[in-house]
């Protein structure tokens, strides 16, 4: 059976890119392998995480590229013949045009229990701030399917992660990081990978 062609996109560090490049390895993503990193910086130290391991990168900068480039995006896609889209940490909201062209084929990972502390302008660690200053008990991550709509796409996998006592939102990041994200957006990838593969 072939395996899903996978393109992340990536603007910062790449954690959670490394999450996947770590579950190809270990056998958690069978169905799917990352076949190129795509980011809209140009600095992003995910395009070394993928470097060092043998991952083709790409650079697409919106601020060069302006309205040309989502055409830009697409157009490394589809030269790579990429199946799935994987926003990981991708600092740029993508149109409908954009959407609806790879509908049910881009997944997102989100820093809460989505609806709570979703949509536009809740991104890194404005979202974890918002928990806090709500009081909320429990937070957590959720992957799901990207649309037109910031954070508005069918939801595939969550996992809560408890709020402690005396926790900032730099602490609670690193949390919902390594016992939520980390963990579900590999298998909820494996899991689109897999449906995929017998579609």
């Amino acid at each position: 059976m072939s395996k899903a062609e996978i393109a992340v996109l990536v603007s910062g560090g790449g954690t959670n890119l490394q999450a996947i490049i770590d579950a190809q390895k270990s056998g958690i993503i069978k169905s799917g392998r990352v076949k190129a990193v795509i980011s809209n910086n140009p600095d992003a130290y995910a395009l070394e995480r993928a470097r060092l391991n043998g991952i083709k990168t790409a650079v697409c900068n919106k601020k060069e590229l302006g309205d040309g480039f989502e055409d830009k995006l697409i157009e490394i896609l589809e030269e790579n013949n990429i199946d799935f889209i994987v926003l990981a940490g991708f600092m740029c909201i993508l149109s409908e045009k954009f959407t609806s062209r790879f509908k049910d084929k881009i997944i997102n990972v989100h820093p809460s229990l989505i609806p709570s502390f979703c949509g536009k302008g809740f991104y890194g660690l404005k979202v974890h701030e918002a928990a806090l200053n709500y009081g909320v008990k429990v937070t957590g991550a959720t992957v799901h399917y990207v649309n037109e709509i910031p954070d508005g796409g069918k939801i595939i996998m969550q996992k809560a992660v408890e709020i402690k006592e005396g926790d900032t939102p730099e602490i609670l990041q690193k949390r919902v990081m390594e016992e939520a994200e980390w963990k579900i957006l590999p298998l909820a990838l494996e899991k689109v990978c897999s449906q995929l593969n017998k579609d």
